[in-house]
């Protein structure tokens, strides 16, 4: 897993924040007793599910030590745990939540065949999963895998699928399943924005599976000349960056 810096995650706190918001408001479960925010950062969507939710029993929880003392910092009074989302999947008799939520987390993991209808057990009867996460197609994605290949780097590759992946995925333990995708257009002062985004998450893998750090800034300044040609300025200087993310919501029966 990559190291992570809660500092340069939260640079673009809005646009990383948007979706969890986007998502939290289309779970239609009115009044949860408890919530969980699987891989929740520091903790700018546990913060987007206590606005949604401000009676639920809200639970924080991610594999960073350090993304989890900047969310204890930022709300001393949420309740913030560390540990791996599939393993909290996998405990038998675990304690059960009327929303599962997750916030561009789960396409660190593999196997969502397997993974998802497991998280569905942790969901209570009458409650709902609800996920997003990066789709992981876009030109900066592909870029940075072949400039990976010719460094012969060996990176874990992302997880993500498209929406009936998910759909097919969780329609048999299910009341009711929603997926969509969203492509949101982030607007950047420029390339160099694109790069500081990605050094906060998706260039993480790639960055740690270098040396030194002089082969780590030189993967990023290539990784910058490529985004400049793949993302050119608009006439008023700034520049467009499309970033796709899929959705799920699946609502479990029995209430």
């Amino acid at each position: 897993m990559p190291t992570w810096s809660a500092s340069q995650y939260l640079k673009f706190n809005d646009e990383r924040t948007q979706p969890a918001r986007d998502l939290a408001a289309r779970i239609e479960i009115r009044a949860p007793a408890r919530v969980i925010d699987l891989g929740c950062g520091p903790g700018n969507s546990t913060e987007v599910l206590a606005e949604r939710w401000p009676e639920a029993a809200i639970t924080g929880m991610d594999n960073s030590a350090r993304m989890i003392a900047t969310a204890r910092t930022a709300h001393p009074l949420q309740r913030l745990v560390e540990g791996e989302i599939a393993e909290w999947a996998a405990e038998v008799n675990g304690e059960t939540f009327e929303v599962v939520f997750s916030n561009a987390a789960l396409q660190w993991l593999p196997d969502h065949e397997s993974l998802l209808p497991r998280l569905m057990r942790r969901v209570a009867p009458g409650g709902a999963l609800g996920f997003q996460m990066p789709a992981h197609d876009a030109p900066s994605h592909a870029l940075m895998r072949r400039m990976a290949e010719a460094r012969a780097l060996r990176v874990t590759e992302w997880h993500s699928h498209e929406p009936d992946f998910y759909y097919d995925v969780l329609a048999n333990g299910a009341e009711r399943v929603d997926v969509w995708a969203t492509e949101y257009r982030h607007v950047m002062a420029g390339a160099e924005g694109i790069v500081e985004w990605y050094r906060g998450t998706g260039m993480r893998p790639y960055l740690d599976a270098l040396g030194t750090t002089a082969e780590r800034e030189r993967f990023a300044a290539e990784f910058l000349e490529g985004v400049r040609q793949l993302y050119p300025e608009r006439a008023n200087g700034r520049v467009l960056f499309p970033f796709r993310r899929i959705f799920a919501v699946a609502y479990s029966g029995g209430r």
